[in-house]
């Protein structure tokens, strides 16, 4: 008996390692060509130039080679070993060279390359080393769509040159490119017909393309000039010729059916549907057409579209298409949708045989229209099996992978999304992308083909990033009290076991966060003023006070890293940002009670939160409103267009919208927002309920909302102060003095009292998150 169970599990386990290799096999033939074009010679030149950008004359200590031949199983590796005094690292592309030299500059050199600074005081004698690793997918995925708005949308070269850099030395060989991609639609449309003045009705702004390129909006912030176009066609290509020399693939656009409203006019007899209305723009500015797939005009645009681009671009055969963001098809006819799909793969195909549709799936979790699997199957089976490749986009807390049965057989990408608008805030879930990655590579029946990052923010809660990017060669979890520990050390490139115990706090209260509560930094200090805001936490907020009274004490022996001196405003800003929290809750409480003294006391104490905010935040660049509007300004080519981008750089990150129709999604605790823009807004609404009290009348909410719209926040996205782009003060002194004056405000007991308090609504909030994910699955 125990023999034939014996058997029957060893025939069970063969006949899942057959099914495996049969899909591995199969998305072989449908994805095997999707690799690096480029020569290996060209790649290892390319290797060797990041190496030298990243350690300049310590270069010469190294070795680098990229050699194809080296795949193991269609996957990347890297060789890295010393010999007579030189470190040698071969791999099978450039990214792969540059994920051994980060590799070994990490766990061998105790070394750090991040974001917002970098650690590379590299040991004279380089250490002995002896390793190979094979990474684990054959894909390692970055951006999200919104990404190059909330972050990239101002960029110039030499920030893509450093980005770059960082994608490559952290495993990444697939990676979106949208610039220049408005240049191309204008040739078109011109083609088609449509005049300058119906493109740039059409056209967003630059900080607003994302949501133009998914039919969601048109016109917002627009129009587009020459100069804009040539700059983006410019640096499209700059970046391109990067991407590719290193052996990363870029993921360019194709048509996903989206159109001027104007198509009407030029052609009236072509069936076309607008889209919905997309969080309340009006009618000036929402709803593009949609093209109807059965038509052949579809084929045709999508054909002129891809033919333009591949003309000014090349390919590299992977497109991004996504028709249904946020917005929902008009109908739930099952052939319909199979025909959207084909049709824009056909359009694809048509010029490129060898073309994958790459989509993200973010509708199949947002919207509810979704939920229904035969929509979504007819959708996602409407393609070839293995010629769509779907990003599951917030794998780490909204997986769909299960749910839509591995996609019903299509390749998908487990995804980290973490962050939305770009917002700050310290949280994460490591212990989640710790382990979920590895349980859903091996579940039975797996499509999954690789790991992503497709954060719609970057320059945020790096240490989880960098976690997440690790994926890509670890054979299993890593043990996190160590892994943080070690963190600290390379980015301080110091031992201090205080420091390192502070970090440990963080990994198990901040980045410990296991809800399914949507994330999007609604804290009170950056949100609009209201007597209903819904404070929460899934974390003890004495711990983290704790872990910033270590970093603080401990100052004078780190204060020269440049990282710790990021961490040590990032602190102090969660910090303060808590305490935004506490006092919210305070000043409510004693409004609601009638209580005119303490409400006085404590309104005092919140509004002086934004005055230290200010004094922390204006110590590190990372933190400064300055380069944004400044780096917007310099896209500009005359005074009126150099306005209009200030004023795309303002609205985005404040109103985002005429009226304030998406405020705060995009809100940034920087020096210079907090001073002009989220104080003065609170200095109304609390001016407003201290006049309620004082004077025993109503308040009326939606009055005060209109003063603050109008006296505030309106005006800052019209205003033209000029921000400081440097740091101004030190921040170990300041984050000193601000410690002094909150380290001891709130007790214990009371914080329990505030702190839990609100647990009755938040596990009212748990409730509801759980009543959307169930009706999804």
């Amino acid at each position: 008996m125990k023999n034939h169970h014996f058997y029957s599990v060893l025939i069970y386990l063969v006949l899942i390692n057959s099914v495996l290799f049969v899909k591995s096999y199969k998305f072989q033939e449908t994805l095997g060509h999707i690799k690096p074009n480029t020569d290996a010679n060209v790649q290892t030149e390319a290797a060797k130039d990041l190496v030298r950008r990243v350690i300049g004359s310590r270069s010469t200590d190294f070795l680098i080679l990229v050699d194809p031949q080296l795949k193991s199983e269609n996957k990347d590796l890297f060789k890295v070993w010393k010999e007579n005094k030189i470190v040698k690292i071969v791999g099978t592309t450039g990214v792969a060279v540059a994920t051994g030299f980060n590799y070994y500059l990490k766990y061998f050199c105790n070394c750090h390359i991040s974001w917002e600074a970098s650690q590379l005081d590299l040991p004279e004698d380089l250490p002995e080393a002896n390793v190979t690793i094979t990474l684990n997918d054959r894909f390692r995925y970055y951006q999200n769509t919104c990404t190059t708005s909330y972050s990239f949308v101002w960029w110039d070269w030499t920030q893509w040159e450093n980005h770059i850099d960082w994608m490559a030395l952290n495993s990444f060989n697939l990676v979106l490119a949208f610039n220049g991609q408005e240049a191309i639609w204008e040739r078109v449309y011109k083609k088609l017909n449509f005049t300058q003045g119906d493109i740039d009705e059409h056209f967003t702004g630059p900080a607003f393309l994302s949501w133009l390129r998914m039919g969601n909006m048109r016109g917002w912030g627009g129009p587009l000039s020459t100069h804009w176009h040539e700059r983006s066609i410019w640096i499209q290509k700059k970046i391109l010729e990067r991407m590719r020399s290193l052996g990363i693939i870029p993921v360019l656009p194709a048509f996903a059916g989206h159109l001027p409203r104007a198509i009407k006019r030029l052609y009236p007899d072509v069936n076309v549907t607008k889209m919905n209305v997309w969080n309340h723009f009006n009618e000036s500015y929402c709803c593009p057409y949609f093209l109807e797939p059965t038509e052949n005009l579809f084929n045709v645009i999508g054909k002129m579209f891809l033919e333009e681009q591949t003309k000014e671009f090349g390919t590299d055969h992977v497109y991004n298409c996504d028709s249904f963001n946020e917005n929902d098809p008009y109908t739930t006819d099952l052939t319909y949708l199979s025909n959207v799909g084909q049709s824009i793969f056909a359009a694809m195909t048509a010029v490129d045989p060898e073309a994958v549709w790459l989509m993200q799936g973010w509708l199949f979790y947002n919207n509810q229209y979704w939920s229904d699997l035969e929509r979504a199957k007819a959708l996602i089976t409407s393609v070839p099996l293995g010629k769509m490749l779907i990003l599951d986009l917030q794998s780490e807390e909204f997986p769909q992978y299960g749910r839509l049965e591995q996609y019903f057989g299509q390749p998908y990408i487990w995804c980290m999304l973490h962050d939305f608008g770009g917002t700050l805030g310290m949280f994460g879930s490591a212990n989640i992308i710790n382990e979920a990655i590895f349980e859903a590579r091996n579940h039975v029946n797996s499509t999954m083909v690789g790991i992503g990052l497709t954060p719609e923010g970057i320059n945020q809660n790096y240490v989880i990033y960098d976690l997440m990017s690790e994926n890509a060669w670890r054979k299993a979890p890593t043990n996190l009290t160590e892994w943080f520990r070690q963190y600290s050390i390379r980015r301080y490139g110091k031992v201090n076991e205080k420091i390192s115990g502070a970090w440990l706090i963080l990994k198990d209260t901040v980045y410990n966060f296991h809800g399914i509560e949507r994330m999007r930094g609604k804290y009170a200090i950056t949100w609009t003023p209201t007597l209903k805001l819904d404070v929460w936490t899934w974390y003890n907020y004495t711990k983290l006070f704790e872990a910033w009274d270590i970093f603080v004490k401990n100052a004078d022996d780190l204060k020269d890293s440049p990282a710790y001196q990021h961490d040590l405003v990032d602190l102090t800003r969660q910090v303060l940002q808590v305490y935004g929290d506490i006092f919210y809750e305070d000043i409510i409480h004693h409004f609601n009670s009638n209580n005119i003294g303490n409400f006085q006391e404590k309104a005092k104490i919140f509004l002086s939160i934004f005055d230290d905010l200010e004094l922390i935040l204006s110590t590190n660049k990372a933190f400064l409103l300055g380069p944004w509007i400044d780096s917007a300004k310099k896209c500009a080519n005359t005074t009126k267009e150099s306005d209009l981008f200030e004023y795309n750089a303002r609205n985005q990150i404040t109103l985002w919208g005429p009226e304030g129709e998406i405020i705060n999604y995009a809100n940034k605790q920087w020096s210079g927002i907090v001073a002009s823009f989220f104080k003065p807004r609170w200095n109304i609404f609390i001016t407003s309920m201290n006049s309620s009290l004082v004077n025993d009348v109503p308040f009326n909410e939606q009055d005060v909302k209109y003063e603050m719209f109008k006296n505030a926040e309106e005006p800052f996205t019209f205003d033209r102060t000029v921000y400081p782009v440097e740091p101004i003060g030190d921040p170990v002194k300041a984050a000193k003095k601000i410690h002094e004056r909150w380290i001891n405000r709130y007790e214990k007991k009371k914080h329990f009292a505030v702190n839990y308090g609100s647990r009755s609504r938040y596990i009212s909030k748990l409730v509801k998150a759980a009543k959307r994910k169930l009706k999804l699955e």
